[in-house]
């Protein structure tokens, strides 16, 4: 979730739950309907998944498990949780100025650096749950099986064995920028907010971090500093959505800045 406003995302593209630039619309009526009526099952999701995160991770820069980002980042994991849906996840701090965060079906969670630097931890808290929601809610999937039927790479898969056949390094970094860059429907981008409003409450965090976070982002957009949430639903009425949230639940939303 660059968030691109994203919170909220090429190399395992398929499966995370970054939310960019994938119009899934766009790729249905491109003929990945009939591809998409294939189910893919869930050992294959998870396949993908972990091959995508593996070359993500690769061409990436991680933060030492001793620096700053990782040590926050490990207090922010464990306030929430360590699994999606019974999926155990893995968390790690790609070291770069994008505002960014992703995650994929098989609990593979990046954030990027540049979003820790603009949010304090009950705002990355926020970020995360929203794309864990993607995930919980089978969003992923559902991109995974679009991205897979639109791309080229879907011939290739087709002549070596079908979709868990021998892709190349480069076919599966294609796929993962799709993913980690993808762009869900402002339906799905609503229910991952949700989620994430759900989840904090559950593990007994403060939901602020939803709206102060949106809002955050609604300034970035402004300066055009940040690509997360590009073509997401409005910032400033996501932050709204969560403050009627809040206060239908009796409790009191931040300030508006």
């Amino acid at each position: 979730m660059k968030m691109r406003p994203i919170l909220l995302c090429v190399a395992g593209a398929t499966l995370l739950s970054g939310c960019q630039n994938m119009d899934s619309g766009g790729l249905l009526s491109s003929g990945a309907s009939a591809f998409q009526a294939f189910s893919l099952s869930d050992e294959q999701v998870l396949t993908l998944s972990n091959q995508a995160c593996a070359e993500q991770d690769s061409k990436a820069t991680i933060a030492a498990a001793g620096s700053t980002y990782a040590q926050r980042l490990k207090k922010i994991a464990a306030a929430l949780g360590d699994n999606i849906n019974g999926q155990a996840v893995n968390y790690k701090v790609y070291q770069s100025k994008d505002v960014n965060a992703f995650a994929m079906a098989n609990g593979c969670i990046r954030v990027y650096s540049g979003l820790m630097d603009m949010m304090n931890d009950n705002e990355v808290e926020a970020v995360i749950g929203h794309e864990m929601g993607h995930v919980a809610l089978g969003h992923v999937k559902k991109g995974m099986q679009v991205a897979l039927g639109a791309n080229a790479v879907r011939m290739a898969a087709a002549s070596t064995g079908g979709i868990l056949g021998s892709l190349s390094q480069s076919e599966l970094g294609a796929l993962g920028e799709q993913l980690v860059n993808a762009q869900f429907s402002q339906r799905q981008e609503t229910e991952a907010d949700d989620y994430s409003y759900s989840l904090l409450r559950k593990r007994g965090i403060n939901p602020s971090g939803l709206v102060t976070s949106f809002e955050k982002l609604a300034k970035a957009e402004q300066g055009r500093q940040s690509s997360m949430f590009d073509d997401h639903p409005a910032s400033e009425a996501r932050a709204q959505h969560i403050r009627d949230r809040m206060r239908a639940d009796g409790l009191t939303p931040p300030p508006k800045p």
